[in-house]
């Protein structure tokens, strides 16, 4: 085994040093047992010359053998040392989602599986796929992730959102009139920017601006009337249903990236990651958020074939304080 564990080591760090010092072995031992397990083989695994080994053909032939063998018996190990769906469980999570779509539901889990005890972390960085004090993370990204397992969660769409107040304030009529609104960012604002492009209002003379670290912070200024963000399907839904939110424009636009449950492939075995990931699929599942503004574009191309005016011009609300309800324009039946 401490061959195979040091092949497979510096084949995926890509030198002896770097397979040393995470085995916590000293180099001579590491080029000992890589070759060792050449005179096995009869066969070099590693092409030698150059700051980074490089496979030989035989090796390139045995590394995945070898890495799928490790995290089965990781696997096994995870799921041998931890057999029921009982214990403490680490989670990450997209802020936003943690706040307005995890925390409101999280009652229905802990009802479910009651020995189970959560430690909740609010945040997005990948880097917590990687830690042993972590079990599951929810990320916002594009799920290539390297070793680790991920799996599409859910994807999204964006527009903006206002409270109620602030609508009564200062409406919201056109596109255009996003210039006496502060615009809140939650990210660097490539989303916005995105939106915009798609409202035909890219050069659209912007106010004020808010830059905030993500899109729970951008969302909650929203709810307290500090201006407009861009709300998604998934953490802006219950707050829409609610009333404490507006969607004040009939266009939605897809997100660059989506939510992806992702962990270690060595932990995913172990039944109590198993039961919190189908938990967050099936609650998804049975509790969907609304479809909005699915016929934004189809009115867009309606209105320019029949009105010289701009898009922006001609945005109308499709939401307001006394009627939240999105419908889609009904066709007049014409008897024959």
């Amino acid at each position: 085994m401490n061959p195979l564990r040091a092949f497979e080591a510096t084949a995926r760090r890509g030198s002896v040093s770097a397979a040393a010092r995470e085995l916590n072995v000293t180099h001579g031992a590491i080029s000992h047992q890589i070759r060792a397990l050449e005179l096995s083989f009869n066969a070099a695994l590693f092409e030698r010359g150059g700051k980074r080994l490089r496979l030989t053909p035989q090796g390139a032939l045995l590394l995945p053998a070898v890495t799928h063998a490790f995290a089965e018996i990781a696997a096994a190990t995870a799921a041998m040392t931890r057999p029921a769906t009982s214990g403490e469980l680490r989670i990450t999570c997209v802020p936003a989602l943690l706040s307005f779509w995890m925390i409101p539901r999280l009652h229905q889990f802990t009802e479910q599986f009651p020995d189970v005890q959560l430690t909740l972390v609010a945040s997005n960085d990948q880097a917590h796929l990687h830690s042993p004090e972590v079990d599951v993370c929810l990320l916002y990204g594009d799920g290539n992730w390297g070793d680790c397992w991920a799996k599409l969660w859910s994807r999204l769409e964006l527009f903006p959102v206002v409270s109620p107040t602030l609508l009564n304030m200062r409406p919201l009529r056109s596109i255009r009139d996003l210039r006496d609104h502060v615009m809140l960012h939650g990210d660097d604002g490539r989303e916005w920017n995105t939106w915009l492009a798609a409202a035909d209002a890219a050069d659209l003379q912007r106010g004020r601006q808010h830059f905030m670290s993500d899109a729970r912070l951008s969302t909650e200024g929203a709810l307290h009337n500090q201006g407009v963000a861009l709300g998604d399907t998934i953490t802006a839904g219950s707050l829409i249903a609610r009333g404490e939110l507006i969607a004040p424009f009939d266009l939605t636009v897809p997100a660059n990236d989506a939510f992806f449950v992702a962990c270690r492939n060595e932990v995913r075995a172990a039944p109590i990651v198993r039961v919190f990931i189908d938990w967050l699929f099936a609650a998804l599942e049975s509790d969907p958020m609304p479809e909005l503004q699915t016929s934004a574009r189809t009115i867009i191309r309606s209105r320019r074939q029949e009105d010289p005016k701009s898009a922006a011009e001609s945005f109308r609300p499709v939401s307001s304080p006394r009627s939240r309800r999105v419908e889609a324009p009904q066709k007049r039946k014409i008897k024959p």
